[in-house]
């Protein structure tokens, strides 16, 4: 009975506390929603003055006055759509062609005659970038808040600290929270009114963090910074510099291989041509630009009929552009090359001229103008890896680089063809009297080597201009590669390419691309004294007449 009596009591009474707990709650925010309306509308009276120092303490109050439109009318400054009537003392937002009153949003009964922006100067730019960071600290999105923590980290705005401590206090990703806690380092680094106990362990907050941002937050203390906090920044710039420098070598490291994919990609075909063959083939580059062409031209269809394949282009492209660019091989070795085996000189002229000749027909057909190749979504884009920049795009062409040489290193070694090839190469007269058909075997060769420098080009159109002249940038580098590595030897192109692309990128911040690369082919000619045939020298054969 008692506590059906107090079961019916509860009953009662519930409606009761929830409505006495709404009206508290209630009452609670009207002094709250009233301190913040007040404190807007006396900051936008100052934004109606049209001077820099009012405008400045305008969003400086804004920014911290809690009320709802604050992120609003801070944007609209930033982007130039603030106005505001002088007469009336009002702010405006402009809305596209309409207007809304800055602290409440509703549209305005009439347009001020005497409408004018509201003035920014790069400081008053500056405190706004500074104030959106506060106001975006507490951003749902995880990348909105990193980049609120990269503004206040710039800014070193001591208005921030309250709403950045705030937000370190709440925030659990740990990557957002390294940022506000090296925001809140550069902040107190430069408070005047800090202790040095800590601006000494902000220093060692900054120092963990490194990078180029911590390395001018050391080195930008002011001449008056207090001796001890001045050794330690000294000593923290000193430990960020090393940092920077390995991570300087490991990025020219990984620019080098990307590079190295580069010209391993136009050498390949290369090393199967003049390497196996002993074909001094000349319009090797000229395969290359064939590819890209088809590129484009897949691309050109699937944008005119069928747009939601784009992604796919390149996918398409490869098969298309290894069958075309290994036609075109297969026709000049036997209309032009198979009457010159034997006489490299010939060969050099009669390939050198077919080149040419290609160059003029695609101008003709294309034009002489750049064309444009788009890059799939999975190729755009970047991510980081500590202080390294890595593009998704150079990343893919690595991949697609090794993963064509494995293929060809397969085809070698795991097909008849392959065989039949190797058997040619190493005894011409015996695989004929084996029965193996040398100059059927000799086109096929010749045309894999043509096709596999159409890939190529598909790759090149994702990372340079495709035009006519797009083969003659990678010819010369392409034999340097080959006869580094060691003619006739896949496994000797690989090590070539990403070595001379791992040099090259190395010498360039010392001595520029063009005398890099000059130095680059003064290295080889030195090392082919020593070493005539390559790193990995292997005995192949000139192709008997």
């Amino acid at each position: 009975m008692l506590h059906s009596a107090r079961r019916l009591a509860a009953r009662a009474f519930a409606p009761l506390l929830l409505t006495f707990g709404l009206v508290l709650a209630v009452l609670a925010w009207l002094p709250s929603a009233a301190m913040a309306q007040a404190s807007i509308d006396a900051a936008l009276e100052k934004l109606t003055t049209d001077s820099y120092s009012d405008t400045i303490d305008a969003v400086q109050a804004i920014a911290v006055s809690g009320h709802p439109r604050a992120a609003v009318i801070i944007q609209a400054l930033q982007g130039g759509q603030l106005a505001f009537s002088a007469a009336e003392k009002k702010v405006y937002v402009r809305v596209g062609n309409d207007l809304q009153e800055a602290g409440s949003g509703t549209a305005p009964a009439t347009a001020p005659a005497d409408l004018a922006d509201v003035r920014a100067n790069n400081r008053v730019r500056g405190i706004v970038s500074a104030a959106m960071g506060s106001l975006t600290l507490l951003n749902p999105d995880p990348a909105r808040r990193l980049e609120a923590a990269a503004s206040v980290l710039k800014s070193r705005d001591a208005a921030a600290l309250p709403a950045l401590d705030q937000a370190l206090a709440r925030e659990t990703d740990p990557a957002v929270k390294a940022a506000f806690a090296a925001a809140r380092a550069a902040i107190v680094l430069n408070k005047t009114d800090a202790s040095d106990n800590e601006r000494v362990a902000a220093i060692d907050l900054i120092r963990k963090r490194g990078g180029q941002d911590a390395l001018g937050l050391l080195r930008g203390l002011p001449a008056d910074t207090p001796k001890r906090v001045k050794d330690a920044a000294e000593a923290g710039a000193k430990v960020v510099e090393t940092q920077l420098a390995l991570w300087s070598g490991a990025q020219n490291v990984w620019y080098g291989l990307s590079l190295g994919s580069v010209l391993l990609l136009a050498a390949i075909g290369l090393a199967i041509t003049f390497g196996v063959m002993g074909i001094i083939n000349m319009a090797h580059g000229e395969m290359v630009m064939i590819g890209a062409y088809t590129t484009f031209v897949v691309q050109e269809v699937i944008r005119a009929h069928a747009p939601g394949l784009f992604d796919w282009s390149l996918t398409i492209a490869i098969p298309l552009a290894f069958l075309t660019s290994g036609l075109v091989g297969v026709i000049l070795e036997r209309t032009v090359i198979r009457w010159l085996y034997g006489r490299p000189l010939e060969t050099l002229l009669a390939t050198w001229g077919i080149s040419l000749i290609l160059m003029q027909a695609v101008r003709t057909q294309f034009g002489a103008n750049n064309r444009e190749v788009g890059a799939p979504s999975f190729m755009s884009g970047s991510f980081d890896i500590g202080h390294m920049s890595i593009t998704w795009g150079r990343l893919w062409i690595i991949v697609f680089a090794l993963a064509v040489f494995a293929a060809l290193i397969l085809v070698l070694k795991r097909t008849p063809l392959g065989l039949q090839m190797r058997a040619v190469t190493q005894n011409r007269s015996m695989a004929s009297a084996m029965g193996i058909r040398t100059p059927f075997v000799d086109a096929l060769t010749f045309g894999l080597g043509c096709g596999i420098a159409g890939i190529a080009g598909v790759a090149l159109s994702q990372i340079d201009n495709v035009s006519p002249n797009l083969g003659q940038s990678y010819i010369i580098d392409s034999f340097m590669v080959v006869v580094f590595g060691g003619v006739g030897n896949l496994w000797g192109t690989l090590v070539g390419a990403m070595t001379l692309g791992v040099i090259n990128k190395f010498l360039e911040p010392y001595a520029g691309a063009v005398l890099g690369k000059i130095l680059v082919l003064v290295f080889i000619i030195l090392f082919i004294q020593k070493r005539p045939r390559g790193l990995f020298a292997l005995k192949g054969r000139s192709v008997e007449a």
